[in-house]
């Protein structure tokens, strides 16, 4: 069992105690690295779910000041990057990766808490300087309610903090919901918040599966918002359940990220940058280029540099020395990948770079060796579907219309990145992508001080940045003479 000083206790947390699910029921959590089971965690359900949204609805009748949220906000911050180390350390047994990368992710998670610390003074009153109807106005901030917040396996940390700091920013009240996968990271953070300050029922944490946690969330009246980061089927489905009660809704769905490298790119740069972007979480992130779109004068020397870069990787538990990769979450993850690449070899492509593995890792974990395509062509799989694995399918292209067209050929519109030196081609071709993030010669993803989301079934509200606190916020608009 993972033993840490900030996993004292593995259960829930509702109204300020940790508990328990009512059934007693538990569930393991497994190192997808080597099959272990590291802790043995509650199957909660609808009665705890129930009283964890009570409580947040009793304690949203206390409002916190703007400077009190800023403290909360500011300790929190501290805090997580005070334990960066052991929070790390407890992401990659849970996740499986890397130690460094997941330290990293540490970070990130921090860096959202004081960002809005150092914003949230924009939540005060506004008033309008123009007397319309010779009125006086002020617009308020209020809380929109209790916030569900819903987050995946692949940041286990950092999706919670994307979420909970704009909420916490704006006194909303949140019930918590990890992933089944991944619920250590989130009682690790939750020990930190404890330590803050924050009355109970102000942030709650439920664990288990979807099913009856889901159901209350969506039906319970006192819950106004839920903030779901997953897949396009489950948000589709949540907008269904949600209908009746006309909750509101911010979703961070699938993603099918075209990576587009035209003739007159930094060669050395693209690759260096798809590289970080794509082999990140072996894979399994969001916004990782999910087709390479490569220019044909260009293409051969790409495939070559990138190919001897994956080669050079280094796969396997990510608290080992040395560990570039990691593992997948598990052998259904594992599945999928095989299925891309049996399918575009099957069609034709060939593999131009995938990574030896240790005999140990074939069958007895996930691991998936990194793994360069060439020959790609529309039809295939992993074109036409998010692989969410360390597989860089190289598909080539002749003019500027042809790949913008390739490119939003997908009903997904998170990421995208685009590598030209002509600024010219840049200006023409971005504003045409259909896409909430558009990375201009880098492959890097979102950053706390500038909203992120998607277009089309990539979901829609925003994290980070100022429009991150729209999500949990009510305006209230009060004239007087």
């Amino acid at each position: 069992m993972l033993q840490s000083p900030l996993l004292k206790s593995t259960h829930g947390y509702i109204d300020g105690q940790w508990c328990a699910a009512d059934s007693q029921k538990t569930m393991p959590v497994i190192n997808p690295a080597t099959g272990e089971t590291i802790a043995i965690v509650p199957v909660m359900g609808r009665s705890e779910t129930t009283r964890a949204v009570d409580a947040a609805a009793k304690t949203l009748a206390i409002p916190a000041s703007i400077q009190q949220r800023q403290q909360w906000l500011g300790k929190l911050a501290d805090l997580i990057t005070e334990h960066r180390t052991e929070l790390g350390r407890i992401i990659t047994h849970e996740h499986g990766k890397p130690l460094a990368e997941a330290q990293g992710e540490a970070d990130y998670a921090a860096s959202f808490f004081r960002y809005y610390a150092g914003v949230v003074d924009h939540l005060k009153p506004k008033p309008l300087t123009d007397r319309p109807r010779n009125h006086s106005w002020t617009v308020y901030y209020r809380p929109a309610g209790v916030v569900a917040l819903i987050t995946p396996w692949n940041f286990p940390l950092a999706m919670l903090a994307k979420k909970f700091s704009a909420a916490l920013a704006a006194d909303c009240c949140s019930v918590v919901k990890p992933s089944s996968k991944t619920p250590l990271s989130m009682v690790a953070l939750f020990s930190l918040i404890e330590q803050i300050g924050l009355p109970p029922g102000k942030a709650n944490l439920v664990l288990g599966p979807a099913g009856e946690i889901s159901d209350v969330l969506c039906e319970h009246p006192a819950v106004r918002v839920i903030s779901f980061t997953g897949s396009t089927p489950v948000g589709k489905k949540l907008i269904a359940d949600t209908a009746p009660h006309l909750k509101r809704l911010a979703l961070e769905l699938g993603g099918n990220a075209p990576f587009i490298v035209f003739g007159d790119a930094d060669v050395d740069r693209a690759v260096d940058q798809l590289m970080s972007n794509k082999f990140r979480g072996a894979g399994q992130t969001c916004v990782c280029a999910n087709r390479v779109y490569v220019q044909k004068s260009i293409v051969d020397m790409f495939a070559e540099k990138l190919a001897a870069r994956v080669n050079a990787l280094q796969v396997g538990n990510g608290m080992d020395d040395g560990v570039t990769m990691g593992p997948l979450i598990d052998r259904k993850a594992v599945e999928k990948v095989k299925r891309h690449v049996d399918d575009a070899i099957a069609r034709g492509a060939r593999s131009i770079a995938n990574s030896m593995l240790a005999p140990t890792m074939l069958n007895t974990s996930s691991f998936f060796p990194p793994t360069v395509l060439r020959g790609v062509t529309a039809e295939m799989e992993c074109v036409n579907d998010e692989t969410f694995g360390p597989l860089a399918p190289i598909i080539e292209f002749e003019s500027e219309a042809e790949v913008v067209d390739a490119a939003n050929r997908t009903e997904y519109g998170l990421a995208a990145y685009v590598f030209t030196t002509n600024a010219d081609r840049a200006a023409r071709v971005i504003p045409q992508l259909s896409f909430g993030h558009v990375g201009y010669n880098t492959g890097s993803g979102p950053t706390a001080e500038a909203p992120f989301g998607g277009m089309k079934h990539s979901g829609f509200g925003r994290e980070g940045g100022l429009e991150g606190l729209h999500d949990f916020i009510e305006t209230q608009t009060v004239p007087r003479p």
